[in-house]
């Protein structure tokens, strides 16, 4: 027979576990009554003032995130290098950089998509040197972002198995679409690309770069025009890598689905995002901390 004091400590236990169930359950109800009772409008701006120290903002008729043209991500530059880290931060990616040199620089256009934790999502950066920058370094120059008379009109459609999930445009320096909570393998995502260059002579310059990178597909060249479909990017070398990948998007799928059925309640972004915020405050800000590593320009100099 147990002593009397173990049945004391046993249903001690027991009773803080029926408190603290209680209590999680009403705190739940209250969180989803009181998101569902905000109109759409104090929503997006609630959710928009929430973002914006993460450099992001929330397109509401396409229930994404995209960035900012002011995001503090600007302050930073871009290497080749960084890409071959991005598994390190749950990032499973296809990457194409397209390197090629106009008006006495060397220019960085970079294309991504995949999986980036729990956000399926795509991205257009331009960055470039301050000079022309030989082959052999390419990939270990950093490049700095453009500034706002450099910036290029981007357009991209995101595809996934033939169905859209994002289409955005602008003028920018760094044009992104993330949807959280959509799990996706990078092959299966198929990224549209429209972009306005500078010139006819920038346009021709990076089309010349595309064709050194590989890409094999029609090029769409008219004047300062070019558009290409992206399909496949630059693959995992080795088996240490893959296996990696491989893990990482276990890890990736998971929490995805974990992140769904937490906020089951709920099917739009900027509800399930809200309440993790009124419930769980650090889930909330792990959700938008994509890490990637970066050096300040300004460290640079």
């Amino acid at each position: 027979m147990l002593p009397n004091c173990l049945y004391v400590i046993f249903g001690v236990i027991l009773c803080i576990l029926i408190v603290f169930c209680c209590a999680f359950y009403w705190k739940r109800r209250r969180i989803i009554h009181k998101v569902c009772c905000m109109c759409m409008e104090d929503k997006c701006r609630l959710l928009d003032d929430l973002v914006r120290p993460f450099g992001y903002s929330y397109v509401v008729s396409q229930d994404l995130f995209t960035t900012r043209i002011d995001a503090w991500q600007r302050e930073f530059g871009y290497c080749g290098l960084y890409d071959k880290t991005a598994a390190g931060f749950h990032m499973i990616i296809d990457c194409l950089p397209v390197y090629f040199n106009y008006c006495g620089r060397t220019w960085m256009i970079e294309f991504w998509k995949g999986q980036y934790g729990i956000n399926t999502g795509c991205e257009i950066g331009v960055y470039y040197a301050d000079s022309i920058v030989e082959k052999e370094q390419l990939k270990k120059t950093l490049f700095e972002c453009v500034d706002n008379e450099d910036m290029q009109k981007l357009s991209f459609t995101l595809s996934k198995k033939g169905c859209d999930l994002a289409r955005l445009s602008g003028r920018h320096w760094w044009l992104t679409a993330f949807l959280t909570g959509e799990f996706s393998r990078p092959s299966e995502l198929t990224m549209d690309v429209r972009m306005t260059l500078a010139d006819c002579e920038m346009a021709e310059a990076f089309a010349d770069g595309l064709l050194r990178t590989g890409y094999d597909k029609r090029i769409y060249l008219s004047g300062n025009q070019v558009a290409f479909t992206f399909k496949k990017g630059i693959k995992c070398k080795g088996l240490l890598r893959r296996i990696q990948a491989f893990i990482v998007q276990v890890c990736n799928r998971f929490w995805c689905r974990v992140f769904r059925m937490a906020t089951r309640p709920f099917q739009m972004t900027v509800d399930r995002v809200l309440y993790l915020y009124f419930f769980l405050p650090f889930a909330f800000r792990r959700t938008f901390r994509r890490n990637r590593f970066r050096k300040s320009r300004k460290g640079k100099r």
